[in-house]
């Protein structure tokens, strides 16, 4: 029974994005970018009647997803098994298959600007060598928390890094550190020192990065 829950295609991340924080319906999507709303509801509305998450309204009227009692028991099932690749699956294939919009989301999830700025701080990450569509993301950082943006917000950019898909990602799962991928020309930060010292605060890894590799 427990496999029928858990074992469909793509109901172990979803189970991740839900563990991760995230409780509306947009947000999870940018989690799992390749699969489809209209699975992804199917997913969800499944793991409602396994009791494994359950709806509400938010504050604002919007419906959430939350996680049950059962759902919280998942915790350390799904993050082992996050844990388990991060150890044992090999660096180049864990590179293969790139995604700058799910790539720029987790890099959102755990930005930490802590303190916040006082005022408003815009980061521009740029990928040169990706399409139009695809290569300029920021982030806006308030006193009141930090926004993804796809199109540009309008604001002066404070911080500007210029970066490779793959050196990106190589340093958010921890297979790289930043400064060396800094000192090796694959990533540049544009930005007064005082700045870049905070934007090298704030950038966090993964939440498997810690985990020691057994492979290369």
């Amino acid at each position: 029974m427990a496999s029928e829950v858990l074992c469909t295609r793509w109901t172990p991340l979803v189970m991740r994005e839900l563990l991760c924080g995230s409780t509306r319906f947009n947000d999870i999507r940018k989690g799992v970018p390749k699969m489809s709303p209209s699975l992804l509801s199917k997913r969800l509305k499944e793991l409602e009647l396994a009791g494994v998450v359950q709806t509400a309204v938010s504050e604002r009227g919007t419906q959430e997803y939350r996680l049950t009692q059962a759902g919280e028991e998942l915790r350390p099932l799904i993050m082992g098994i996050g844990n388990w690749g991060q150890r044992w699956v090999e660096s180049r294939l864990s590179l293969r298959n790139l995604d700058p919009s799910l790539l720029m989301w987790d890099i959102r999830r755990n930005f930490e600007p802590d303190p916040p700025p006082a005022t408003r701080c815009t980061v521009q990450f740029l990928y040169p060598e990706l399409s139009e569509n695809m290569r300029d993301w920021w982030l806006v950082v308030t006193p009141d928390g930090t926004d993804l943006c796809k199109q540009d917000p309008g604001y002066d950019v404070d911080i500007l890094v210029t970066t490779d898909l793959r050196a990106m990602t190589s340093v958010w799962m921890g297979l790289s550190k930043l400064t060396d991928e800094i000192t090796g020309g694959a990533v540049t930060i544009d930005a007064t020192p005082a700045l870049e010292r905070q934007l090298m605060a704030w950038l966090k890894t993964s939440v498997f990065a810690p985990q020691p590799r057994m492979v290369d």
